[in-house]
């Protein structure tokens, strides 16, 4: 009986080291707000897999998505503050911190794709002052997230100029935006995008403010019939890492999850074009009215926003100066 027990003791021994010399030696969990299966989640699988593999397992991705940690808004908080090692959140979400960062809000300024592009190249005018200023909240930058431009959903009628605006209650996912709704007549709430479906199908708000891609990936269809094509603005997202932590990483494990980081932020950069082409294509398919603004509505919009500009210069100081003179030359 006492052999019968040493041996057994030995085999689960062995259980436990085989088991322990599997377990990895880092362990990042990431929080963010949409679903897997929107483009941003599985932009992040893409980044788990590849990390993963790089370091042989020694580094454990953990995905928490539809905000079951935090919401977004919480995010920028959570992550400096180390109560997580990463997070997902759009980049508006820092403007209380560095108002600065709604350069990409600011109504048309940044219209169209190969502007876009260049404001957010590592290392750009707009992107690098940016990234460094979020070091400020304890956190470092690992990749951005191109979510697309932003559109205006609603019932009935299209949104395609500020009268059609006026009098709207207007669901917005940041502070500039919502100066961009007041300007052109409508008043704007600030709702997570997590919360966004409800706020819809209660009635809540009469119009909606997103990216093309969460009609399909939240089924904005469901409780929304028009979507305008508006593209007042441009959405990123980014994926910060608390900075205490990170730097806490050999310099093996910090190479691959940047490295990682940069792939991914390639991929979905190099795929939202095609996102957005398929999310208008489903929303139509599910009955949905596509919307486009004449050049006049534009112009007429264009004029509204005056004083979101304003506002912005005098509310963003020295890096909002900077960051907007950047984006004159693009």
């Amino acid at each position: 009986m006492n052999k019968l027990l040493k041996v057994l003791s030995i085999v689960i021994a062995g259980f436990a080291l085989t088991a322990s010399s599997f377990a990895a030696d880092v362990t990042m969990r990431i929080s963010i707000q949409l679903p897997m299966k929107s483009h941003l989640g599985q932009n992040l699988l893409l980044f788990k897999n590849d990390v993963e593999a790089k370091s042989k397992g020694e580094i454990e991705v953990q995905i928490y998505d539809s905000a079951q940690l935090y919401k977004d808004k919480e995010v920028p908080a959570a992550v400096g503050s180390g109560s997580i090692e990463a997070g997902v959140a759009s980049l508006t979400r820092y403007v209380g911190d560095i108002p600065a960062v709604d350069i990409f809000y600011q109504p048309f300024l940044l219209n169209s794709e190969a502007k876009v592009r260049k404001a957010v190249a590592k290392g750009s005018a707009i992107r690098g002052p940016i990234d460094k200023a979020i070091e400020g909240t304890g956190s470092t930058v690992l990749w951005w997230q191109a979510y697309g431009s932003a559109v205006m959903l609603s019932k009935g009628q299209g949104i395609k100029n500020p009268s059609d605006m006026k009098g709207k209650k207007v669901r917005v996912f940041g502070k500039t935006l919502g100066a961009f709704v007041k300007a052109s007549g409508g008043a704007a709430t600030l709702i997570s995008g997590s919360e966004q479906y409800l706020a819809y199908q209660r009635g809540t708000v009469d119009v909606g403010m997103t990216g093309v891609s969460g009609v399909k990936s939240r089924k904005l269809f469901e409780v929304m019939d028009t979507i305008t094509k508006t593209n007042h603005g441009d959405i990123e997202f980014i994926v910060v890492a608390n900075s205490k932590w990170f730097n806490s990483l050999s310099s093996n494990h910090k190479n691959i999850i940047m490295s990682s980081a940069m792939m991914a932020e390639k991929d979905v950069r190099d795929k939202v074009s095609q996102i957005e082409a398929d999310a208008y294509a489903l929303a139509e398919s599910k009955g949905m009215k596509i919307v486009t603004p004449s050049k006049s509505d534009i112009e007429a919009f264009k004029k509204a926003s005056k004083p979101v500009y304003e506002a912005y210069k005098n509310n963003a100081g020295k890096l909002g100066a900077q960051l907007l003179d950047a984006a004159s030359k693009l």
